[in-house]
């Protein structure tokens, strides 16, 4: 399985990004999905997750009211919406995909067993 991620950049206090993730070499659909953050020389933090086909979704604290979380399985992506973005949320973002079915440890990184290789987001103040 490979996940890329897209769709970082620079953005001002405030301002808004579409992250996606797009898989291929097996069929997503049916694994939950996650979106975790990294900042150098630290671990990744849970940002936000989907199952599947997408009727649950789950938000870190810092996420929860600005992000969204979104699924397309015909085109096999994921996209993180961010609004309000803070320069605090400026780290790489990586995706990741997960089990089949979400357990209590949804937020945890070892539930995740494919990763992208991250894009940065950077937000000036």
């Amino acid at each position: 399985v490979q996940l890329q991620a897209s769709g970082g950049g620079l953005v001002q206090a405030g301002g808004s990004l579409r992250l996606s993730c797009g898989a291929s070499g097996r069929a997503f659909s049916s694994y939950v999905m996650g979106w975790f953050r990294q900042a150098p020389g630290k671990e990744r933090d849970f940002v936000t997750a989907i199952t599947w086909p997408g009727d649950n979704t789950y938000y870190a604290v810092s996420a929860k009211g600005r992000f969204t979380i979104s699924r397309d399985n015909a085109k096999n992506t994921v996209y993180l919406e961010m609004n309000s973005l803070k320069p605090e949320d400026t780290v790489v973002y990586l995706c990741a995909l997960g089990p089949a079915y979400v357990s209590s440890y949804f937020n945890e990184s070892y539930e995740y067993h494919y990763w992208g290789q991250g894009t940065q987001v950077t937000v000036s103040s």
